[in-house]
């Protein structure tokens, strides 16, 4: 059986993140997937009709750019091979204007929900797919939904083999749908070799807080958001890894129908501010590609054997 070690890491475990003059750079990542694709409509839109959905990825992505590039920003983008299969000039731009190109898999299925000859498929494909759209090497992978955890630690040998340096998969905290909350808080090293660099939390009492985007920054109100990351950058010495989904810019997206009340709050909660509020962000903090602020510090630090067989 796989499971967590529990024991805490030494200090000098894991890579530090890069910082300069104006503090710690924290990472900014994108998962570039469509409103129709995420995981919990999966009950509501089946993946056939996926292609008679109207798309909106591309205008999300596209503003998301202007907004960087207005804020002299890099960010790292976590691209679904659908995406890229379809829209080529997505994969294209996003490189072009000196951001990290890195694999969210190809269709979004879940990590958890596959074996590991599906995973190898879907990995490879979209590894594939993104390097030959590109010209560059996808290095980093993100599963959809943060779907690597105790019951299929194997999917790190998979990624390894496939040539992918980093992972973003798991997110130690307590959740419905995802989550490791004994995994180690910040990068560390797996038995694959592979960098695991999780979502960022905030350690209270005996619980790991989300901090890292996503719902929670839709939700909560954005000066605790900005608290919580700030803490994590001044008491823990880190660097913060943040999310979100082009359609969470897009409130004028289309509306799913028939789907329950929770999936529906969780959502559609302030898709009008949410724009706004990352801007905010961009302004407030110092923000990088993870490839620059994990790599490039890596190599020199040991391999540490944070998640193990027993």
């Amino acid at each position: 059986m796989l499971a967590p070690v529990r024991t805490p890491l030494p200090a000098d475990a894991a890579p530090r993140a890069a910082s300069g003059a104006g503090g710690i750079v924290n990472a900014l990542t994108i998962d570039v997937e469509d409103y129709f694709q995420v995981s919990a409509f999966a009950p509501y839109i089946r993946r056939d009709e996926w292609d008679h959905r109207e798309c909106r990825v591309e205008r999300n992505v596209m503003r998301i750019l202007e907004m960087l590039d207005a804020h002299g920003t890099r960010a790292t983008f976590f691209t679904l091979g659908w995406i890229a299969e379809r829209h080529p000039q997505v994969v294209r731009a996003i490189v072009a204007q000196g951001h990290e190109l890195a694999s969210h898999g190809y269709g979004h299925e879940r990590a958890s929900d596959l074996d590991r000859r599906a995973f190898r498929q879907d990995v490879l494909r979209a590894k594939g797919l993104l390097e030959d759209l590109s010209g560059h090497e996808a290095r980093g992978y993100r599963a959809p939904s943060f779907s690597i955890g105790t019951r299929n630690l194997w999917a790190f040998d998979v990624l390894a083999e496939a040539g992918h340096r980093y992972s973003s998969s798991i997110y130690p905290i307590r959740h419905d749908h995802y989550g490791m909350p004994d995994a180690p808080r910040f990068a560390h090293r797996v038995p694959a070799g592979l960098l695991e660099i999780p979502c960022t939390t905030v350690r209270m009492g005996r619980r790991n807080l989300p901090s890292s985007g996503g719902g929670y920054f839709r939700l909560l109100p954005y000066g605790l958001s900005r608290w919580l990351i700030r803490r994590v950058n001044e008491r823990d010495g880190e660097a913060a890894v943040f999310y979100f989904h082009p359609w969470e810019i897009d409130p004028a997206q289309p509306r799913v129908a028939g789907i329950d009340a929770k999936t529906r709050f969780r959502h559609y909660v302030n898709l009008p501010r949410t724009e706004r509020r990352l801007r905010t962000l961009l302004a407030d903090f110092r923000w990088g590609r993870m490839d620059d602020i994990f790599l490039g510090q890596a190599s020199s630090h040991p391999a540490t054997q944070a998640v193990s067989a027993v």
